[in-house]
């Protein structure tokens, strides 16, 4: 689809088209990346595995090599998309808006290793962590999407939905 025109005819770029992983090991625990603004690492968050597409990949291709690059895991089994998901935020000194999609995945290592980070991601992820849905419902950080505690809980009670969940737009 074309960008719209936007104030004084001029073209607005469409979101960025981003696949993320909800990735649950054996335990049914979930991996996030502990984000943070370059400049302010006080201002910081949790947030699944996942990036933009590249060139003509799929939305499953991104997401299979984004958590390769951020996790080092590649022993996964990609499931379906559970959640959709339009956000935008600032961050590193820009406005993002991103046309997000969450797969299911699964996999037996839990090991990590980031070694594939960008440089933007080097400047801006201090680690990784497994979180019980316990956990997270518990947490006092902040965790994006911001209903990620009950939307897993959901998950873990009913299974995959049947078509995937349009979630509520966050804009920061």
């Amino acid at each position: 689809m074309p960008a719209e025109p936007g104030a004084g005819g001029q073209r607005v770029p469409e979101p960025r088209k981003v696949a993320r992983v909800v990735l649950l090991d054996p335990e049914d625990r979930i991996l996030l990346l502990h984000g943070f603004e370059p400049d302010d690492p006080a201002a910081d968050w949790w947030f699944t595995p996942g990036g933009g597409l590249e060139g003509d990949e799929s939305r499953e291709q991104a997401a299979l090599r984004e958590l390769a690059e951020e996790t080092g895991i590649t022993e996964v089994e990609l499931g379906p998309v559970l959640w959709r998901r339009y956000c935008a935020f600032p961050f590193d000194g820009r406005r993002w808006e991103q046309d997000e999609w969450y797969f299911l995945a699964r996999t037996d290592r839990t090991a990590i290793e980031m070694g594939g980070l960008t440089e933007l991601e080097r400047r801006s992820v201090a680690g990784a962590r497994w979180w019980t849905s316990e956990e997270l419902s518990a947490a006092h950080e902040t965790v994006y999407p911001t209903r990620l505690a009950e939307l897993l809980r959901t998950l873990l009670d009913d299974g995959p939905p049947g078509a995937p969940v349009v979630l509520a737009p966050e804009i920061v």
